[in-house]
């Protein structure tokens, strides 16, 4: 299949409403019937205002985060207009990319 992989970069303390902005995303993209989704919590990151954030700081909420989605062009467009109406302000990283399953195609593991 032929599709997009999208990224977004968050911290652990941004919230969208009442919950954190990652939680949020993976809940959003579960409930768009997208199954390709990974949250990676990092290490280090450099912000766009040229801020440091790090899981080493005594402030632990400041550690960054992935979400790392792969979906179908409908499922991408779907996604990204239910941000606009949200009004998620997510920096993101946008790649065209081909997906699929190798070997056995026994879902059960």
């Amino acid at each position: 299949m032929t599709g997009f992989q999208v990224t977004f970069f968050t911290c652990q303390d941004r919230r969208h409403g009442h919950e954190p902005v990652y939680e949020w995303l993976m809940h959003l993209v579960a409930s768009l019937g997208i199954h390709g989704a990974t949250l990676t919590m990092g290490a280090e990151s450099l912000g766009r205002s040229g801020k440091l954030h790090s899981k080493y700081f005594v402030e632990l909420a400041d550690q960054p985060i992935e979400v790392t989605v792969a979906m179908t062009e409908n499922q991408c467009k779907t996604l990204f207009e239910r941000l606009e109406a949200e009004k998620a302000n997510l920096f993101y990283i946008k790649s065209p990319v081909e997906f699929g399953r190798s070997g056995s195609t026994d879902r059960s593991h």
